[in-house]
């Protein structure tokens, strides 16, 4: 197994880890200890994804299991929101049913020999929902500690839970759109 299949299979060993610091209370700053896992495992994305094309080491279970590994993490701590009562279900909703959509078009052009890449939209959806998630994490860890946050906490998180559904929309319309032949048939 070389080193891109390494991280990868590392960031999926972080995610039960990363969920028991989201979710056990018992767990000194919990939250910050979430926050560093989260992180860790989302530059393990950046690291594996760069070395595999670096050193032309793309293998087809990298292929597979890096965006697993990635829709692994989301998820879990999208539901780890919701189970907080931190991000409402519906846009969680919302963005798990573009993945879906997302996914399934490139399942459906896979065969036909189409590669779907993501495009400058679904990169733009995917750093702004890992900044809002990195910002909840934080806000949360700081009143956890009990430290006074000096800016508007409650209007940021709005602001990027609108900005990130609207751009996790626009985006999943985007590949459906420049994919209709595919759906056409």
């Amino acid at each position: 197994m070389n080193t891109p299949n390494k991280l990868t299979m590392l960031r999926m060993v972080m995610i039960p880890f990363f969920v028991a610091c989201m979710l056990l209370d018992f767990i000194p700053n919990q939250f910050l200890w979430a926050f560093v896992i989260f992180l860790t495992a989302s530059l393990t994305d950046l690291l594996d994804g760069y070395l595999a094309r670096r050193d032309h080491l793309v293998t087809d279970f990298g292929k597979l299991m890096d965006p697993l590994a990635d829709k692994l993490l989301v998820t879990s701590a999208l539901i780890c929101f919701v189970d907080l009562e931190v991000i409402p279900a519906v846009v969680v909703i919302i963005i798990l049913s573009r993945e879906f959509l997302v996914t399934s078009i490139r399942l459906v052009a896979a065969p036909k020999g189409r590669v779907i890449a993501a495009d400058i939209y679904g990169k733009a959806k995917t750093v702004c929902q890992m900044s809002w998630m990195c910002y909840l994490m934080l806000a949360m860890a700081a009143l956890q500690a009990g430290v006074a946050l000096w800016f508007p906490n409650r209007l940021i998180h709005l602001l990027f839970m609108v900005v990130t559904t609207g751009l996790t929309i626009f985006s999943g319309f985007h590949y459906v759109w420049n994919n209709r032949d595919l759906l056409a048939q």
